[in-house]
């Protein structure tokens, strides 16, 4: 029997929820439960981070840790009592590389915002007065990485958070109870200053290296985001996942477009900051509304949706939509003549339903123009949310 020449270090335990929020999943810590040194940013965090979720990965597998090794489950969360007035709760987010050793901080997951809002009420981070017996709770999320508000719904029973229900979730196999969503003022004038806008144009020229000019709608609403449209890249709008991730050379004319649109929209300032910044911008592509079938085999007609959507996150197209994605296509589909706005039929609206690989969503935006600007007061969205597992997560003692 082989004896260890070196002592190694125990495993650490530390308090834990995975959950389901929308299409994503992510490891949940209350800010009090983190070791002492990860309360506060800094490498230390982002390591015990990384080796929770398995990353970096050279297999791609995830294969020792929580994540599951797409962008959509390589995710972790802190909550903790908001330090904001008016607010409940401060939610930070950390998207996780998979195969690099790097947290991106610079955004924010809408799909986990709808589990922001439950683990605030379950983790004992709401004042008991706000949390009715029955009905529903508004939780008052301050979003810490993009400093701004978001309202979740969360229907109440017997005193404890609603999680099943009839509501049916594209992407997601089985029904929950559903949580509306608020994001509040959700154009980015925050961390980057930008405007709704960033260029100052609905639509621009995009010149993209070794690919050309193409039409482009970059804006700030939710994530900046990059849309173009599907036909001037060689798609219909209707590609599932594999057409697109098993392509690596279509992924890299994906990634040139996103590091064009972050050096127009200002994000970074050279073409090398983009590798430090994966989760923002993302990219998209619009078509206007056709027959097709999604990844679960479920048929979908024109009719049922407005306009086709695929989007690109963390460098491979999501399954389903980003939440904060889909902020982006409600606001842009509410102002006349965005690229978004265009594959939908143009017109004002304060609604679009959108097809993406998994299915259907409806997102609703409040756009208006004020002393010549487009600004958008709110985009609201439902989503579910679900406690998978709850306990304690456990990692190398020297692992962070």
């Amino acid at each position: 029997m082989a004896h260890p020449s070196v002592a190694h270090p125990g495993q650490v335990k530390i308090p834990a929820t995975y959950i389901r929020g929308g299409t994503s999943k992510g490891v949940f810590f209350r800010l009090g439960d983190l070791p002492e040194r990860c309360q506060v940013p800094g490498p230390a965090r982002d390591a015990l981070f990384m080796r929770v979720i398995g990353s970096p990965d050279p297999y791609s597998a995830h294969m020792d840790g929580m994540g599951g090794a797409t962008s959509s489950t390589s995710k972790c969360v802190i909550l903790a009592k908001s330090r904001q007035p008016d607010h409940d709760v401060d939610y930070l987010y950390g998207q996780i590389a998979i195969d690099k050793p790097f947290v991106d901080w610079s955004g924010n997951c809408g799909n986990l915002s709808t589990a922001a809002g439950t683990f605030a009420i379950h983790a004992g981070l709401v004042d008991p007065a706000r949390i009715p017996h029955d009905g529903t709770c508004v939780v008052r999320i301050w979003q810490a990485n993009i400093h701004k508000t978001i309202i979740a719904h969360v229907p109440i029973s017997n005193g404890q958070v609603q999680e099943i229900g009839d509501f049916e979730l594209d992407g997601v196999t089985f029904p929950a109870a559903e949580v509306v969503l608020e994001f509040l003022d959700p154009s980015d004038d925050g961390e980057d200053g930008g405007a709704l806008f960033p260029t100052g144009n609905l639509i621009d020229d995009l010149e993209v290296p070794g690919i050309g000019t193409l039409k482009a709608t970059m804006i700030s609403a939710g994530i900046p985001t990059v849309f173009v449209n599907a036909e001037d890249i060689g798609y219909s709008g209707t590609e599932l996942r594999e057409a697109i991730n098993g392509d690596p050379e279509a992924l890299a004319r994906f990634e040139a477009i996103r590091i064009a649109g972050a050096l127009r929209m200002g994000l970074i300032k050279s073409p090398a900051e983009a590798a430090t910044r994966q989760h923002t911008p993302k990219v998209a592509f619009v078509a206007p509304a056709r027959d097709y079938r999604t990844a679960s085999g479920k048929q979908v007609q024109s009719g049922e949706i407005d306009l086709l959507v695929r989007a690109l996150s963390m460098g491979k197209l999501h399954h389903a939509m980003m939440g904060t994605c889909a902020v982006a296509i409600g606001t842009a589909a509410a102002i006349p003549g965005t690229l978004v706005n265009l594959a939908a039929g143009g017109g004002e609206r304060e609604a679009v339903r959108f097809g993406h690989p998994s299915g259907t969503l409806k997102v609703g935006a409040q756009a208006m123009l004020v002393q010549g600007e487009w600004t958008v007061t709110k985009a609201v969205m439902s989503r579910s949310a679900r406690i998978l597992m709850e306990g304690w997560v456990r990692v190398p003692g020297d692992a962070f």
